[in-house]
């Protein structure tokens, strides 16, 4: 989605995450954290179960959080060969220039596999990335066309997973109608299902990746600071994944996951401008708290990296 540049804010007073997990205690549950997101939900990896939500079902968008639906259409279209090569048009390269969109640097001419743009579309959030996707895996003589049907087969996926409250308007979620909106229950319903896949969850548990020469960037970076590790260590431990997104209309959102002593969590926050210290202390409520986990995450009130990560 859209960079947005300055300093993350994030703020994690000391003890603030460390908070009993209702799973480890044999006294009364402890309710979980609040969070500053105008929509949340935590649900149980395995069951599917909801731990706990804010306005669940009221639609928002959602930004980059989208590309986990274009990863799916790619990684579930019958027959997909994961190693063909794709031609980097420069109207992918444009578009992004054009919108100030998060990109994968892709270079034009370029070949990169479908694998490659995977990763560029799920680490650094590639919006040309997704554009090369779409127009490859979308039906029609032409580009319009092709990305037209690709976005007609993300609301055909949607409504065969029962999100009934999710609708489509871009392969990437910058939203050119605004109608690109979805609940966190459906994210949520979405992401549960992409993490039963083979690739998917290797894409989003992947800290970097080489781009093989087919981006003006050596290797991608994942954008999900619950993943990607800092110079100060700020990854958490336990999480697998999954997609950040950021935008005008959207907020910072993020979709996490996170796994340990065999319980898996998926949680979504959207419009939360404390999605980091919101998604650890959901995690360590549901999951109990890692071992230095709270150490190694206290922080200073301001992250000195820029966020022109989405």
């Amino acid at each position: 989605m859209r960079r947005t540049r300055g300093a993350v804010a994030v703020t994690v007073a000391t003890g603030t995450l460390l908070v009993a997990a209702s799973t480890v205690s044999s006294a009364a549950p402890v309710a979980a954290p609040p969070t500053t997101a105008a929509g949340a939900i935590l649900i149980d990896g395995g069951t599917g179960a909801m731990l706990t939500g804010k306005a669940p079902d009221t639609q928002r968008q959602s930004a980059s959080t989208t590309k986990i639906m274009t990863a799916q259409i790619v990684l579930r279209a019958p027959g997909v060969d994961l190693n063909k090569k794709v031609t980097i048009k420069k109207e992918y390269a444009d578009y992004v220039v054009r919108e100030g969109a998060s990109t994968a640097h892709l270079k034009v001419g370029a070949t990169p596999t479908v694998r490659q743009l995977l990763y560029g579309l799920m680490l650094p959030s590639g919006c040309d990335a997704a554009y090369a996707l779409a127009d490859t895996f979308g039906k029609g003589a032409t580009t319009s066309a092709r990305t037209a049907n690709f976005i007609a087969q993300m609301n055909a996926k949607a409504k065969s997973l029962g999100m009934t409250k999710t609708t489509y308007d871009s392969f990437d979620g910058i939203s050119p109608t605004g109608k690109n909106l979805t609940t966190p229950r459906d994210l949520a319903k979405l992401t549960r299902y992409a993490m039963t896949g083979k690739v998917f969850p290797q894409l989003v548990a992947a800290k970097t990746y080489s781009t093989g020469g087919t981006s003006t960037d050596a290797a991608w970076g994942n954008s999900n600071l619950l993943i990607r590790e800092r110079p100060t260590g700020y990854a958490y431990p336990g999480a697998i994944g999954v997609k950040t997104g950021t935008g005008t209309a959207a907020g910072k959102c993020i979709v996490f996951s996170g796994t340990r002593n065999g319980k898996t969590v998926i949680g979504v926050l959207l419009n939360d401008e404390e999605r980091y210290p919101d998604a650890m202390k959901l995690m360590d409520w549901s999951l109990g708290s890692a071992a230095g986990s709270g150490a190694a995450l206290q922080r200073s009130n301001t992250d000195p990296i820029p966020d022109v990560l989405d």
